[in-house]
């Protein structure tokens, strides 16, 4: 598919694009039985599917629920992969290259991919200077006309919200916003799949009228599935693609399919429209469509999974780090009560835990303070795993659209959290360390608050590698969950390394609660006045002093700095592994 043409070079005017697709058909994958579970064959939801889309033209795919509208419309943006399609989808007379073309096109699902807490204009700001080359007032200007040309002045400064919400955009200003998202850079084909579901009839018109002028007046290929359209809804739309069973029964302008249930002998009742009344004489209009010879089908769909991954983005990496990290600051700080909840659970637990170890002097009651202190910091960071889950799907959406890096997206994450959790950090160790009376030496007091900092953003990291790796909150709550806890078992303190069995003695390695643990227990008893420190005495005199104690526990001063070299290791390796989880999954679904 070629992005360009000599005629619309020559002339100054955008490239125009019309899409067809010749014997298009598809079946949904056969599912495997498990635990018992009979096998499912491959379903047909796609035959022989014959059709086109000219650019300046409303087209619509209609039919009854379950006929292959959306799928229709999947195939033809790209979201599934040609490899699984028989047949060809066709641009400009050549098959269809899915990496291009998506930089010039619009793909609008039904479930939004917008960030609630961002207002009408972030929105589309943020989405232009993603997209967009140029500097950041140029997708300002744009954003701000786009929201002109959507109707959504009035509600410009409203935060987008979600369903129910308070304070929210209504369910119609909604889907403008979507639109808008994937117009801001200026498709030349759109694709929209039920625009006007759930909406009343005022919205549902209002949107198809600004599609109808947007295909009108700038010449740009629209194509929208609709299920049931109203008299004035379908007096705006060119032409019409029914489909049913999987089959395209009519496709052409309004008045051909009035004149075919004309001439098979039907009268349409005043009340009802064309399409509803066709929708139930669909039998009647069933004509069989022009196939394409095998071996022309089998090299079209060859040429079509022929496809060129290399992007071209708006941004450098650093420039789509510094966006991506703004608009991750704004949603931090507006989600107040995950900002609000962290850090008043900060201060509780530091003054709670810190009164309850208030000057405890006992080896054991301290150790076990450390114990107590680390299986805190460690499971209250996963409150982000449902944040993390909601951005992995806009990720997935904006990635595929080909605004920003993966990588962009990851380290943007892991900076953000950075104050967030330094600031938390702070708060827990503030009180907690002076309370229970640890040693009082400013420098062992930062280097207490430094480890804290570390435990929380390694939890945070291990959090978000494994976001991207589960489907869905409930499992990713069971993994972490189960892995943290196994990360205790095996850390040391409940079980010695010497009694763990070799077979398991790995765990001991990779376990998030055993490095922090030792730099705690070193900080305390190591050097200076805490290798001094009596920590046992009998009427002989002092017969365990910290430095036996960490001579005991097989640990050195120098374990001090090496900890922490650890720490930071597991840091920076799961934000790897996010990077190449999200990668893989982003890339699976750009293909």
């Amino acid at each position: 598919m070629e992005l360009s043409s000599t005629s619309s070079t020559a002339s100054g005017r955008k490239p125009r694009y019309r899409i067809e697709t010749k014997s298009l058909s598809y079946d949904l994958p056969s599912n495997f039985g498990f635990f018992g579970a009979a096998a499912t064959a491959p379903r047909p939801v796609l035959k022989n599917v014959t059709c086109e889309a000219p650019p300046g033209e409303l087209v619509a795919i209609v039919g009854p629920s379950g006929a292959g509208k959306t799928t229709l419309l999947s195939i033809l943006a790209g979201a599934i992969p040609p490899c699984r399609v028989r047949g060809a989808v066709l641009i400009n007379g050549r098959p269809m290259d899915v990496s291009r073309f998506r930089r010039v096109s619009g793909h609008v699902t039904q479930d939004d991919a917008l960030f609630p807490l961002l207002t009408v204009e972030e929105s589309l700001l943020y989405s232009a200077r993603l997209r967009l080359r140029g500097t950041a007032e140029d997708s300002a200007a744009q954003a701000r006309d786009l929201i002109k040309q959507l109707g959504l002045n009035h509600v410009a400064s409203s935060r987008v919200g979600r369903a129910g919400m308070v304070g929210a955009i209504s369910g119609g200003e909604r889907r403008r916003v979507s639109i808008g998202v994937d117009l801001v850079h200026d498709p030349a084909v759109l694709l929209l799949d039920e625009p006007t579901s759930g909406l009343d009839s005022a919205s549902a018109l209002h949107i198809l009228t600004i599609l109808k002028s947007m295909a009108t007046l700038h010449t740009k290929t629209i194509i929208l599935t609709i299920h049931q359209p109203g008299f004035r809804i379908l007096e705006l739309i060119d032409r019409v693609i029914l489909i049913s069973n999987g089959s395209a029964v009519h496709q052409g302008p309004v008045h051909q399919l009035e004149a075919r249930l004309t001439d098979a002998g039907h009268c349409i009742p005043l009340h009802v429209n064309v399409l509803e009344y066709a929708m139930d004489v669909m039998d009647s209009l069933i004509v069989q469509p022009p196939t394409t010879p095998h071996e022309e089908v089998v090299a079209a769909n060859t040429a079509a999974t022929v496809n060129n991954d290399r992007i071209f983005y708006a941004n450098s990496l650093c420039g789509e780090v510094y966006i991506l990290t703004e608009r991750f600051f704004k949603n931090v700080l507006r989600t107040k009560e995950l900002f609000a909840s962290k850090m008043i659970q900060s201060i509780v637990a530091g003054v709670g835990l810190g009164t309850v170890f208030m000057n405890v002097s006992n080896l054991q009651a301290r150790v076990g303070f450390f114990a107590f202190s680390l299986t805190f910091l460690l499971t209250s960071t996963t409150e982000g795993l449902p944040i993390f889950l909601h951005e992995r799907r806009i990720l997935q959406r904006e990635t595929a659209r080909g605004a920003y890096r993966v990588s962009s997206y990851v380290i943007a994450n892991a900076i953000v959290f950075v104050p967030f959790l330094l600031a938390a950090a702070t708060l827990y160790a503030l009180p907690v360390y002076w309370l229970v009376g640890l040693r009082r030496e400013m420098d062992r007091f930062l280097y207490f608050s430094l480890v804290v900092w570390l435990v929380m953003l390694t939890a945070n990291a291990f959090v978000a590698c494994f976001s991207a790796l589960v489907p869905n909150f409930i499992m990713g709550n069971s993994v972490i969950a189960g892995l943290m806890g196994s990360f205790f078992l095996f850390s040391g303190y409940f079980i010695a390394k010497g009694s763990i069995p070799r077979y398991w003695i790995f765990m001991h390695y990779l376990s998030l609660f055993k490095y922090p643990f030792e730099a705690f227990v070193v900080n305390e008893y190591g050097g200076g006045s805490g290798g001094r420190e009596c920590l046992d005495m009998e009427v002989g005199g002092c017969v365990l002093d910290g430095v036996m104690f960490l001579t005991q526990q097989g640990l050195e001063e120098s374990k001090r700095w090496s900890n922490i070299g650890v720490m930071l290791g597991f840091v920076l390796g799961y934000r790897i592994l996010c990077f190449v989880f999200l990668w893989f999954r982003c890339y699976r679904m750009r293909r």
